[in-house]
Formats: structure tokens, C-alpha cells, sequence
């Protein structure tokens, strides 16, 4: 679309990536340039607070709370270079349009641009929700103007997030850990995690068993001759399953009326009914009918994307925006299941060519989120433009992973304006007679789909892997009432009852949701943030909670329950949809929930407390840090309390006797009990720390344990666990297992062959010692300062001395080794035009431009990491300057030689000239929680 003539635009978008898109559908007259996302955010440190500000004293929150909560914002480091180039260009242009994306954030970053480019020409925000010409063109030609109040919404939350941090956080360096951070939403999604595994630690199992017959009618005609039924009912009584047993005891529950069978009792009753005749007593059919699932939102494409394509929150949420920015999806932010008319009359179009047009309804769906809190305006996410294109016609142009989430989402747009899928389900019930005189009874059910309707297209996963996928069929004989069976096999069959299952990223991305926390701009982002601060980790697909994440919540619940309750963290999100709607002023909510004011909108719980301020400000040297830290575990059989403790070198178990009193701790080791401590391995989930586990552990890897006396001194020869892992000691004799030792499996010989080491093997002609020892990097030999590696650890204890000889004599050869190539080639740097490579370093992978280098965070991987991502990783540690250096000590010049009366005239004057050094002024630490 040509600009008007002689009139040149400036068109500001977020990423290089749109803007190249975009580029392309605009006519001469166009200039399109990216911002690289935000461009201004409060202070993230010291070092970025202004000079005219560092003597504020709410410089170092950023905002100030004193009047009106307003904001102090900086340009980013990495920013600047890019905002003069946008002021150049601004000043060269007649008309400048705002293409950030339409939601909150992206009205916000609209808005910041014009604070910072304070332009002099028009300014206009389009808006669209794809990249394709006719949506380009339609935004060009329909601006409008920045919406004050969804810039006000963003605002509020940015204040709001970052007073929760600023004020929360201080508390859990006091009393937990330093560095920990706290977040309005992030502990929340902590809550849910450590909640879950709480309830899996408190799980009692139960064994419960039933019998499952092979049943086989005379005459099948066209069905199957057998079909599975489950033992259902004795003696007119249900027979117990999972559900009936209480989760923490194992226990049936009170008033249940069931028969809980055990092994014997299913084995007895399936012996009691062979060869007895079987009889059908009932069989009732129903129509079956499943309507189609909604278009994708953000929530449930990250739910699947998890399910089927095993992807995390960020890895979705970025191959969505490569999809997004390069024209093959609309917004993919959205909690919206709406779709357009054109959408949809492209997707009728397409089932009608490719599934015919009996899969094509006779109305158009429209559907009805049920999100709680759902406020955005876009789209559901789907194919972009107003004919999709099949996942075959792109497949060429997308990558991998990129063409697997195009499919996804291409299948699930299609499938929900496709027919349902129809059938018909069976329900049959069968007794028998055992030979004891009991009414048993089985049931058996089946499905049949007639039409599959939707389901040729797509069928949604479910978070339960043994659960049954929509589109199976179950098919049974022809059954009437009355009609005899007989029984091929009957099995006794045993059940255990399962705690509740670990959230995955997909489940509590659901969970949230439900629940009205967070919206979809911050889910992939809240994901990562409880993993990175260390409060979750991953095994497989699931989310594992840390003892430091259970002793950060447990000073929440304990001393602030509002700050982290479900629906008062609903509720702030309301109230921003308020502010977002214009209903409320951002000033009396951000009033309300810091100083308490009942006259504002915030939470009135928040506000009779007195408010933020307040609430983490008195009382607290009431939290003992001491029981934040102890996490009570069960009392062992010996009545000693079990505890895990959170220390500064990480969690390990302790175990006393009630009303022992704590010990002084040794040098460098955690003030602690008089009891056994044991290490807690790294990775163990907190839910595995069962009473067998805790034994094992105090056993062979913590506590001490005696594996006899030395015969050579008589003294106890003791296994025990230290801060560096586990050791054998004797005497004032210690020495560390080996790599190939167990604790647990460990013998008296073994203990007796490490505490030799150090061992002299002998010395040489000139009468040197030699000796065999293992140390930081592996075992070795030593004659004086020489040391030559051994190639393995039982070496230490066989080596001769001719050997060692020969090695010590032996040069050391010190080969260079080649440069290792880089793990990924990224292409050039957008803020620098410098090339970057991620290359893979001592202490993990990097991505550098040749003088800068960044660790890749906790979850990060060298596949996944993007160009712009690696550029702002970059811009963040170039912002932070380089790390100070080390002054190194001055060497004392060599000493003279002088007669003894010189010397003692030499240090008298040098008495007399001493004065009192002055003590350098202390510096003002400035600290940060993010």
C-alpha cells in the first residue's frame, strides 16, 4: 500500500523479524524499524538509577510511592544505540504509526516510545492480529489512537509486580536465603507446585484387587467372540476401587459399604467361579456424541504443544512467535476462542476439499470462552490470512519444530468447525452364581463410532498417559438380556492407589488458568521464573518442587497467607481489568494494596492490614528463622523427630530426640542439633523421603556408622557424610570415598585401604620420598613437587615403586588442544551486527560476540536459544560494565643485607613513624531482589 504522495512513515514494530515481514507489504513511502521490544522499564539496579535520583529514598524501588506511585523509567543499556536511530529516522518522517503488538504490554511499549522519542510529527498505532498484506494494509488504513487505559493496566501491574518484589523479597534474604526472590504470581505457581507435593508425601497407598473375565458368547455372528468384564459387585455390595480409600491413611473410607478384597480373597472368589455359567442381566445402549474442541487459546496450545509434541511453555511461545512474525498464525497471546467470519468461512471451505462435505455442519460454530477473567480482544490462534494453507504447503519452509506446531494448530482450527463425531455406547451388566452360593457380578462397556466426524482431524491428548484417546473404539459381541456366557479365564487382578500427579508445565499452565492468575502474555514466563530462581526443576515432564521452595512458602503461609492466596491473586487481576476498562484509577488501587487505604480499590484484607508496607515491615522479628527452615518429615520408630533443614550449602535431614537443645555447629559447617545429619542427594524429590529412604540415607549416606576397629590402633573405624560427601574416619585419620565406592555397599577392608592413603610406596636413590595419594583431579604419584596422574583409582593402592619411578621420570606431555568448534552458529548480533556463537564452556554453554560472553540461564539450551534473546542476554551483561578485578598483592621488595645494629636502629624508627591508619569509609550497598 503506497504512502500518500511525497509523505514518507516511520512504522515501529517490536522485533526484526516482523519488521522484515512487514516491510514487505508496504509500497514506497515505508520505513519499517524494529524497538527490540521494551525500551524503557524501572531500574533494575544502582547502577542504572540517574544521578538526580540516587539521594531519593524510593530510588531504589523505581517508583514514587509517595506521590502518586509515579514511575521512574530508564532506557535499557542495550536500547540506546537502537532509540537514536529511531530519533534520526523520526525527525527525516511525516507520520509515525505504532505496530506493537494489540494487548497490554504492546500498548505500553507504544506508549513508552513516544515518552522516549517525544516525536514532532503524528503519531498513530495500527494494530492487527497477523502478518499478512490485507491485515497490514486494513491496520494502515484504520489507526487509531494509543488506549491510555490499557497503557494504565500494564502500568499498575509493572508498579504492582515490582512493590511485591522489592518489599517481599528482602524478607526471604533475612530469614531463608540471600538472593531468593518473591513474585505476586510466581509464588503463587509455586504454592500449587509445593501443594501437590505435599499431598504426595502425606499418600498412604492401599492394595485393593479385583477380577477381570475373559467372557465368550456361542453364536458372535459379525462381532467378537470374547470381550473383558471387571468383577463390579458381591453379594450385592460394590467391590472396592481407588477412589473409596482415604489418601493419607490407605484406609477405607468411613460409610463407603464396599467389599475390599485383598489377594487371597480375589483369588479364592475367581477359583470359587470356574466353570460356573454366566448370564447377562441388563444392557442398555445410548447414543454417543463429542462435540469439537475449541480454536486454540494460548493456555491450551501450550497445554498440547506439552502433551503431544513434548515442547516447554517458552519453547511453544517462542516457535509461535517465529510463526506469528513470519505471516503463518494470527496473535498467538490470546484467551480469546472467537474466530472471524472470513476464518471461518476459510476453514468450512477446506474440510469441504479435503474431508467432503458431509463433515461440514450446516451452521458455522461459534464458541463461548470459559477462561476466568478473559479480557483480551484478539483471536484465537489460528492458521493466518483468509485461505489456509495446508500443513503440506508450508512444510518446505518451516523448520522441524516450527511445521509441527503449524500442523497442531492448523488441525485444531479445521476440527472445530467440523460435525461431531457420533456413535453409540454400550453398557452390559452379567452375573454369576459361584460355587459357593455368592451373586457376583461383572460389567463390561463398549463404544462404536459411526462417524468420526472431527476426530479424522484431530483428538486432543489428556495429562492422564493411560487414559483412553476420544477417537478408540471398545466393540462388544451382540448382547441381549439373558443371554449366556461363559468364561474363558478368570483373573485375580491387584491395584494400588496412586497419589495425585505431579503438575506438568501443561497442567498447571491449566491450573492458573482456572484459577484466574496470570494472564497469557506471562505463563511461559512464569514457568521459567520458578525454575530459574530454583523452586522447581524437571524430571520428564514433571514439576518438582525444592525444600528451599517449601521453606519460602511455608514463611509465606505462616506470616503473609494473603499475599499468596489463590483468590485474593484472582482478584488483582480483576481489578487491573477494571483499571484496563477504565472502571477504577490505577493510583487508588496501587494505594490500597501498598498503604492500606480502605477508601481505594485494592483487596480490603490488604488494605485493614495496613497494606504491603506495613505488613513486612512490623513484626518481623517474630519469624524464626530456624522453623522456616525446618521442614518436619515424621517421627521415627526410635521417637526421634525427622526434620529437613535448609542450609547455606543446600537441604540435608537431621534427627533428634524431642527437647534436645541445638549444639554449636563446627567450623564452616550449619548451626545445627545434637542428632544424626545426612546429606539429601541431589535430585531426590521431596515426596521420596520416606521412612525407608530417611533410614537408608542416616545409614550409609549421613550419621555415622561403625565398621570395627582398626587392628593396628584399636580405635573405631566410622563411616560418615560431610559437607564434601561421604568419608571413613579414624582417629584424626580421614580420608573420602572413592568415585566407584557406595556408602551402602562399603566394607571394613575398603575403609582399611583409604585411610592408608596417603601411602608411601618408597623412595628413590637419592633417598626422596615417594608417595601414592588421590586428590581434586584423580589419583596420583608424588616425589617432592612432581606429580603424575595414574589412570585408575586402584592404582593407588598396587602401584610399585619401579613404576612410579618410570612415571615420575617420564616427561609431562601437555598436548594443545584444538580449539573446539562452537555448538551453534546464530548469524549476527542486531544490536551489534557482530557475529555470535554459543560455544560450550567450563562451567556450562555461552553464547559470546568474541568479547562478551553470557551463560545461558537454567532451562536454556543451545537448540532453543533465539538471535534476539542472545542479543538482549548480551546487551544485559555489557550494561552491567566488567567484573572488578582483583588487585594483586605487591610484592615486597628484597630485603638488604645489614649488620644486627642496623637492624635494631631500622625498626626502632620504624616505631616511632607509625600512626593509626584511617578506616576507609564504608560504601552504601545497593541490593536488588531481581
Amino acid at each position: 500500500m503506497p504512502s500518500k504522495a511525497g509523505t514518507t512513515r516511520l512504522v515501529i514494530v517490536e522485533s526484526p523479524a516482523k519488521a522484515k515481514t512487514i516491510s514487505g507489504y508496504l509500497g514506497p513511502g515505508y520505513v519499517v524499524e524494529a524497538s527490540f521490544g521494551h525500551v524503557r522499564d524501572l531500574p533494575r539496579n544502582a547502577a542504572e538509577i540517574p544521578a538526580a535520583y540516587e539521594d531519593k529514598p524510593w530510588a531504589r524501588l523505581g517508583v514514587d510511592v509517595d506521590n502518586g506511585f509515579a514511575a521512574l523509567y530508564v532506557v535499557s543499556a542495550d536500547r540506546k544505540k537502537q532509540i537514536t536511530k529511531l530519533k534520526s529516522l523520526a525527525k527525516e518522517v511525516d507520520e509515525i504509526f505504532l505496530a506493537t503488538d494489540e494487548d497490554r504490554e504492546g500498548e505500553a511499549i507504544a506508549w513508552h516510545l513516544v515518552e522516549t522519542l517525544k516525536p514532532k510529527v503524528p503519531v498513530k498505532r495500527m494494530v492487527f492480529h497477523e502478518i499478512t498484506k490485507p491485515a497490514i494494509q486494513a491496520a494502515v488504513a484504520n489507526p487509531r489512537e494509543i488506549d491510555r487505559d490499557l497503557v494504565d493496566a500494564q502500568e499498575a501491574r509493572r508498579i504492582l509486580d515490582r512493590l511485591y518484589g522489592y518489599e517481599v523479597s528482602p524478607v526471604l534474604w533475612r530469614k531463608v536465603r540471600s538472593g531468593l526472590s518473591a513474585g505476586r504470581v510466581q509464588s503463587v505457581a509455586t504454592r500449587i507446585v509445593v501443594e501437590r507435593e505435599r499431598q504426595r508425601m502425606a499418600f498412604r497407598t492401599a492394595e485393593y484387587w479385583d477380577i477381570l473375565a475373559t467372557l465368550a458368547v456361542a453364536n458372535p455372528g459379525e462381532g467378537p467372540r470374547t470381550f473383558n468384564a471387571t468383577l463390579i459387585a458381591l453379594g450385592g455390595d460394590r467391590i472396592a476401587t481407588g477412589k473409596d480409600f482415604e489418601p493419607t491413611t490407605g484406609r477405607v473410607k468411613p460409610g463407603a459399604g464396599v467389599v475390599h478384597l485383598d489377594e487371597s480373597g480375589a483369588r479364592g472368589l475367581a477359583a470359587r467361579l470356574e466353570g460356573r455359567p454366566f448370564t447377562v442381566t441388563r444392557v442398555e445402549e445410548k447414543p454417543y456424541r463429542r462435540r469439537p474442541y475449541a480454536p486454540f487459546i494460548t493456555s491450551t496450545l501450550q497445554q498440547e504443544a506439552a502433551r503431544k509434541l513434548r515442547l516447554s511453555s517458552q519453547q511453544t511461545m517462542r516457535t509461535a512467535q517465529r510463526l506469528y512474525e513470519n505471516g503463518y498464525i494470527t496473535y498467538m497471546r490470546t484467551d480469546s476462542v472467537n474466530l472471524s467470519e472470513t476464518a471461518i468461512a476459510a476453514a468450512r471451505r477446506q474440510i469441504a476439499e479435503l474431508y467432503g462435505e458431509r463433515s461440514v455442519p450446516p451452521e458455522p460454530r461459534r464458541y463461548t470462552g470459559k477462561v476466568k477473567n478473559a479480557q483480551e480482544a484478539h483471536e484465537a490462534i489460528r492458521p493466518a490470512g483468509d485461505n489456509f494453507r495446508t500443513p503440506g504447503e508450508v512444510a518446505k519452509e518451516l523448520s522441524a519444530e516450527e511445521f509441527k506446531l503449524y500442523e497442531l494448530i492448523w488441525r485444531r482450527t479445521i476440527a472445530s468447525q467440523m460435525t461431531d463425531a457420533v456413535g453409540s455406547s454400550v453398557s452390559v451388566r452379567i452375573r454369576a452364581i459361584s460355587s459357593a452360593g455368592e451373586e457376583v457380578d461383572f460389567g463390561a462397556s463398549g463404544k462404536t463410532i459411526t462417524d468420526p466426524g472431527f476426530l479424522r482431524a484431530y483428538v486432543e491428548s489428556s495429562d492422564d498417559e493411560n487414559a483412553e484417546a476420544e477417537d478408540a473404539e471398545r466393540r462388544l459381541p451382540t448382547l441381549t438380556k439373558d443371554q449366556p456366557l461363559t468364561a474363558d479365564e478368570l483373573a485375580a487382578q491387584g491395584h494400588h492407589t496412586q497419589p495425585p500427579a505431579r503438575y506438568t508445565e501443561a497442567s498447571l499452565v491449566k491450573a492458573l488458568e482456572e484459577l484466574g492468575i496470570g494472564r497469557p502474555s506471562t505463563y511461559a514466563s512464569i514457568m521459567q521464573t520458578i525454575q530459574d530462581r530454583g523452586y522447581v526443576s524437571k524430571r520428564g515432564q514433571a514439576m518438582i518442587p525444592s525444600f528451599l521452595a517449601f521453606a519460602v512458602i511455608g514463611l509465606l503461609e505462616r506470616h503473609y497467607p494473603r499475599l499468596i492466596d489463590y483468590d485474593f491473586t484472582a482478584s488483582m487481576e480483576n481489578e487491573l481489568d477494571e483499571i484496563a476498562g477504565g472502571e477504577h484509577a490505577a493510583v487508588d488501587f496501587l494505594t490500597s494494596f501498598y498503604f492500606g487505604s480502605a477508601n481505594g480499590t485494592g483487596d480490603q484484607a490488604i488494605a485493614h492490614a495496613g497494606g504491603l508496607k506495613k505488613l513486612v515491615t512490623e513484626n518481623l522479628s517474630d519469624i524464626d528463622a530456624r522453623s522456616v527452615n525446618s521442614i518436619p518429615l515424621f517421627t521415627d520408630e526410635d521417637g526421634r523427630e525427622v526434620v529437613v533443614r535448609v542450609g547455606r550449602y543446600g537441604p540435608y535431614l537431621q534427627r533428634a530426640l524431642p527437647g534436645e537443645q541445638p549444639a554449636p555447629a563446627a567450623e564452616g559447617e550449619e548451626g545445627g542439633g545434637q542428632g544424626d545429619r545426612a546429606p539429601i542427594p541431589e535430585g531426590l524429590a521431596p515426596d521420596e523421603l520416606t521412612p525407608e529412604k530417611v533410614h537408608e540415607l542416616f545409614l550409609g549416606g549421613g550419621g555415622e556408622r561403625k565398621l570395627g576397629d582398626d587392628p593396628a590402633t584399636g580405635e573405631p573405624i566410622l563411616l560418615k557424610s560431610g559437607r564434601f560427601g561421604p568419608y571413613v574416619a579414624s582417629g584424626e585419620r580421614k580420608s573420602s570415598l572413592l568415585r566407584s565406592q557406595s556408602p551402602d555397599s562399603l566394607t571394613f577392608d575398603q575403609a582399611l585401604q583409604l585411610l592408608s592413603l596417603p601411602r608411601v610406596i618408597g623412595t628413590d636413590p637419592e633417598g626422596n620420598e615417594v608417595v601414592a595419594n588421590n586428590g581434586r583431579y584423580g589419583p596420583y604419584v608424588k616425589r617432592g613437587d612432581e606429580f603424575r596422574s595414574l589412570d585408575s583409582e586402584d592404582k593407588m593402592f598396587t602401584v610399585t615403586l619401579d613404576e612410579a619411578l618410570a612415571l615420575l621420570a617420564a616427561p609431562k606431555t601437555r598436548q594443545r588442544r584444538a580449539a573446539a568448534p562452537p555448538l551453534r552458529e546464530m548469524g549476527n548480533d542486531p544490536a551489534t551486527e557482530k557475529p555470535l556463537v554459543i560455544k560450550d564452556g567450563r562451567f556450562g554453554p555461552y553464547v559470546t560476540d568474541g568479547e562478551t560472553n553470557a551463560s545461558l540461564r537454567r532451562g536454556q539450551t543451545p537448540e532453543e536459544l533465539t538471535l534476539e534473546e542472545a542479543s538482549e542476554m548480551l546487551a544485559e551483561k555489557r550494561a552491567k560494565g566488567p567484573a572488578p578485578k582483583k588487585k594483586a598483592a605487591k610484592k615486597a621488595a628484597p630485603a638488604k643485607k645489614t649488620t644486627a645494629a642496623k637492624k635494631t636502629a631500622a625498626a626502632k624508627s620504624t616505631t616511632a613513624k607509625k600512626t593509626p591508619a584511617k578506616k576507609a569509609a564504608p560504601k552504601k550497598a545497593t541490593t536488588s531482589p531481581e
